[in-house]
C-alpha cells in the first residue's frame, strides 16, 4: 500500500470573494468588454427633469402673461382711454422678461437633453447594436439638420428604446410600448411649429387687434409647450428607468452561478 509522504501542507488559496449584486435603484457597474461605453445617465435625467419642470412654470406663467396682453388690447380696441399707460408698460415689461427667460431655459434644456440623449443612444448601442440604421454621432447631428430633424431624432428615439428594452424569461424581448416616445415626439414638434409661427405673427402685428389675436394664439401655444415639458419628463424618466433595468440583466447575467465554469 503505498501513501503521500508528508510534506508542507499547501497554502490554501483565497476564495473569490463574491461578485456584489446590484443596489435598488443604483446603476450597477458594467460588464467589463463595456466599461468604457456604458454609462449612466441617471443623473442628466434628474438635471432634465428638473430643468423641464422649471421651464414648464415659466410657459405657464408666459401663458398667463399672454392673457393678459389680450384683455389690454380688446379693451384697447374698444376705448383706448379705458386702458392705463401704467398697464401697457407692465405688460411689455412682462412680454420682455419672460421671454427671455424662456429664451435661457430652452437653452439650457437643449444642452442637457442632447447630452443626454447622446449617452443613452451610446447605451444602446452596447445592449442591441443591430437596433440602430445610424451612427451615434447622429444623435447630435440629427438636431441640426432643416427638415431632417422633423424624424431623424425620432427614429433614433426609437431605436434607442427598442434597443434598451429587457428580456423575458424565455430569451426574447420583452415587448414595451413606445407611446412615451410617440407622444412626446408629436406634442413636442407640433409645439416647435407652433411656436416659430406665432413668433412671426407677433412681429408682424400692428394694430391692437391683430396683437389680441397673436397673445391669444402665443398663450395657446405656451400651454402646448407645458404639454410637451410634461411628456419629455416621461420619455426621459422611462427611457432611463429601462436601461437601468437593462445594464442589471447583463450584471446579473455575467455574475450568475452558471455563468463561468469551474475549474476541476
Amino acid at each position: 500500500m503505498s501513501v503521500n509522504a508528508p510534506g508542507p501542507s499547501p497554502s490554501p488559496s483565497p476564495s473569490p470573494s463574491p461578485s456584489p449584486s446590484p443596489q435598488p435603484g443604483s446603476w450597477p457597474a458594467p460588464p467589463p468588454h463595456a466599461s468604457d461605453v456604458l454609462r449612466s445617465p441617471q443623473g442628466l435625467a434628474t438635471a432634465l427633469t428638473v430643468l423641464l419642470s422649471a421651464g414648464a412654470a415659466v410657459d405657464l406663467f408666459s401663458s398667463g402673461v399672454g392673457l393678459y396682453t389680450r384683455k389690454l388690447m380688446t379693451d384697447y380696441a374698444a376705448d383706448p382711454a379705458s386702458v392705463a399707460s401704467d398697464s401697457l408698460d407692465l405688460s411689455d415689461s412682462l412680454t420682455i422678461r419672460i421671454g427671455f427667460a424662456q429664451g435661457l431655459f430652452s437653452l439650457a434644456i437643449a444642452v442637457v437633453f442632447i447630452i443626454w440623449f447622446y449617452r443613452v443612444r451610446c447605451n444602446g448601442q452596447v445592449f442591441r447594436p443591430d437596433c440602430f440604421s445610424r451612427s451615434a454621432g447622429w444623435a447630435i447631428g440629427g438636431w441640426f439638420i432643416p427638415i431632417g430633424n422633423l424624424f431623424i431624432p425620432y427614429r433614433t428615439a426609437r431605436e434607442t428604446w427598442e434597443a434598451s428594452t429587457p428580456y423575458d424569461p424565455d430569451g426574447t424581448h420583452r415587448r414595451v410600448s413606445a407611446a412615451p416616445v410617440i407622444a412626446w415626439w408629436l406634442v413636442f414638434t407640433a409645439s416647435e411649429l407652433l411656436y416659430r409661427f406665432g413668433s412671426a405673427q407677433y412681429v408682424r402685428a400692428e394694430t391692437p387687434e391683430e396683437i389680441r389675436d397673436t397673445c391669444a394664439f402665443n398663450a395657446a401655444v405656451d400651454l402646448t409647450a407645458v404639454v410637451a415639458a410634461v411628456l419629455a419628463v416621461v420619455f426621459v424618466r422611462k427611457l432611463t428607468a429601462l436601461q437601468r433595468a437593462r445594464a442589471e440583466e447583463l450584471l446579473l447575467k455575467r455574475t450568475a452561478p452558471g455563468a463561468a465554469t469551474a475549474a476541476v
